[in-house]
């Protein structure tokens, strides 16, 4: 670890520290607060009018930081627009939310739309200005690589936009969303350093952000990220493992997104299958645990802890 992969841990710690007393207390007065399902976890009720989105300390935080490094560091240049591209789609579903009081914020097709619209721009940069290529490390192989062809583009497609929804479902309990990421951000913040691959800055600036905007997210929270952060956070996970030739280690550190998603899968499916019966007292899986007797407090601690013990699986298998 040297100077340089410090000071943009520290420099977004800062920002985010120094962000949260000045945006929270706006969020509160433009009355963005969080609605609860009246239907969902009882204790989840006190919580409506805790204000949301939130994410945009940890985008402002991200993107400030890694302004200074752009110059050394063109190769964070695809990394940083994935992030904030998802964090401005996510902004706009926030925002007509809860400012607009559109309830669905904006409409599936239209969600959709820009979320290919950014992977696509993503996927066209990469190929052709930077010197990334699309085979994969497979894990557990010492090192080697494999290049599935054509195919490669259409997974692209699948991995970010499978991720990014991924990270969304997780982000339901104070604290969980940010503590698993940062996590995953670390993972490969390590990797980054350790293969000289020139995005380590940006890598770096979304574990400070994350430690910093904590301070505000863990139980019982005082703002929440919304989907300008979450969103944001899923492109940054999905693209940096790409630009490290590792899409496919995102199913290891990145398995708590893919059980909540998966669980909302089946859950969906089995209801329509069965006629209205759950498999799941509730979805995604991390209310089924709180309605299980778990505390919220219990589950983000133990789906961290899941998500360290992955991450260093995830090093051996380098």
């Amino acid at each position: 670890m040297d100077y340089k992969t410090v000071m943009p841990v520290l420099i977004s710690f800062g920002l985010s520290v120094l962000m949260g007393p000045v945006v929270i207390p706006f969020l509160r007065k433009l009355k963005m607060g969080q609605t609860e399902r009246e239907d969902g976890v009882k204790s989840h009720l006190k919580k409506a009018g805790t204000p949301t989105m939130g994410g945009v300390i940890i985008l402002v935080s991200v993107t400030a930081t890694s302004v200074f490094y752009i110059k050394d560091y063109p190769k964070l240049i695809p990394v940083l627009f994935v992030t904030l591209g998802f964090g401005l789609i996510g902004f706009l579903d926030d925002y007509l939310k809860v400012v607009m009081k559109r309830s669905d914020g904006l409409y599936p097709k239209q969600k959709m739309a820009l979320q290919i619209l950014v992977t696509g721009v993503f996927a066209y940069y990469m190929v052709n200005f930077t010197d990334v290529t699309l085979d994969m490390i497979i894990p557990f192989t010492g090192g080697r690589t494999w290049d599935i062809g054509w195919f490669a583009i259409p997974l692209l497609f699948i991995a970010v936009i499978g991720t990014v929804n991924g990270v969304n479902f997780t982000d339901g309990l104070d604290g969980l969303a940010s503590s698993v990421t940062v996590l995953v951000a670390t993972f490969f913040t390590v990797v980054a350093i350790g293969t000289n691959s020139g995005i380590e800055p940006v890598t770096c600036a979304v574990v400070g952000a994350l430690l910093g905007f904590l301070l505000f997210n863990v139980y019982p929270a005082s703002v929440f990220m919304g989907d300008t952060g979450s969103l944001a956070l899923g492109g940054f996970v999905a693209s940096t493992a790409y630009m490290l030739k590792m899409p496919v280690f995102i199913m290891i550190v990145g398995l708590i997104y893919m059980v909540e998603v998966l669980s909302v899968m089946i859950q969906v499916t089995y209801f329509k299958k069965t006629g209205g019966k759950r498999f799941f007292k509730m979805a995604p899986i991390h209310h089924h645990f709180e309605l299980c007797g778990w505390s919220e407090t219990r589950v983000v601690a133990v789906f961290s802890i899941i998500t360290a013990i992955l991450c260093l699986i995830a090093l051996m298998a380098m």
